[in-house]
């Protein structure tokens, strides 16, 4: 017996034309919808930095654990280097030795990686909010609308250009003594290598994450909501950026200040380096902008380190300045 359709017709649901974040819950029962159905995420207003003042606060730990990360992670490795040299020799003669070796240097550089990694993980955590936000939409890893890909690299490759240009030329003019990297180049092709992996693969990402992807909108989003309650909302904005570009390029420079302190026409390369950066981040809302200027800016330094052992080095001259290197570079592709 074959079964036939019955001839009264059942009632067809009424499809909802409303969408998934229109849904009234009154009494707040249901829960949140997924990421891909909430509105479009800001990354100058992300969800990790609401309500605004515990965002710049959050901001202000995160960088805070960065430094102790670079601090002290580096020191599992060198720590037992250093113990191992004082059971065979003095210890005053040890430390006092200890710029000059080789071996205590390459550890030193290579007991950063460990650090940008831990960092990188509490950045995650922290962006993400234990994953229940996208990491690249959260932070602004896109393009501007306005630029695209091709608009975009192109100003991003002219910028770096033409920052490492004016630091080379700030540096031959204003000489100073040497620093830790020139240190780290000269002791051995270990230290040189990993110093120039640092510089292409980890610096930039995690850096650019911690100041311009955390700290940036954190400290913008936290003065503009005090500024907000005596100051129109629109100059709130700008003067909540205005902050942000100065406080950001202060802790980037600082940070750096360590390791360069023997040279301050390099402390102020890197502070227009930290400052035209922010101000990129600032203008296109976005980090990969950033991210990108700073990966060419550190990779043309990470050529000339591996090109460093065949750069002419008269006895006079140690180490060619900047603006020799570059002019070296420039003969190899002319």
């Amino acid at each position: 017996m074959i079964n036939q359709p019955s001839p009264l017709k059942e009632p067809v649901a009424e499809q909802s034309t409303t969408t998934p974040t229109q849904v009234s819950d009154p009494a707040g029962v249901l829960p949140p919808p997924p990421v891909s159905l909430q509105a479009t995420i800001d990354p100058e207003h992300p969800p990790w930095a609401q309500p605004p003042w515990a965002g710049a606060i959050m901001a202000f730990f995160v960088w805070f654990v960065s430094v102790l990360c670079l601090v002290f992670v580096p020191l599992i490795l060198v720590v037992p280097y250093v113990i191992y040299r004082m059971t065979a020799a003095s210890s005053q003669v040890v430390l006092t030795n200890l710029e000059n070796d080789k071996t205590f240097l390459f550890l030193s550089v290579l007991g950063v990686i460990p650090a940008h990694l831990l960092t990188f993980l509490i950045a995650y955590l922290v962006v993400t909010r234990g994953r229940n936000y996208p990491l690249g939409e959260t932070l602004g890893l896109s393009w501007p609308p306005s630029w695209g890909p091709v608009k975009g690299v192109v100003i991003c490759v002219l910028i770096g250009m033409a920052l490492f240009g004016g630091g080379a030329l700030i540096t031959q003019f204003f000489p100073g003594e040497k620093t830790q990297l020139d240190l780290l180049i000269e002791s051995s092709y270990g230290a040189r290598l990993v110093t120039a992996l640092l510089a292409v693969v980890t610096a930039p990402l995690v850096e650019e994450i911690i100041y311009r992807g955390i700290l940036y909108p954190g400290i913008a989003g936290g003065f503009e909501w005090v500024i907000a309650l005596f100051q129109p909302r629109n100059r709130a904005r700008i003067l909540g950026a205005a902050v942000a570009i100065a406080v950001v390029s202060l802790l980037f420079a600082g940070v750096h200040f360590v390791q360069y302190q023997k040279n301050l026409a390099v402390v102020g390369v890197i502070t227009l380096v930290s400052i035209t950066l922010t101000v990129v981040r600032a203008y296109s809302r976005r980090l990969l902008p950033c991210l990108v200027i700073h990966l060419i800016f550190n990779g043309i330094q990470a050529v000339i380190m591996l090109l460093y052992p065949f750069l002419p080095k008269p006895e006079t001259t140690p180490q060619p300045a900047p603006a020799e290197l570059l002019a070296f570079v420039l003969r190899l592709f002319s």
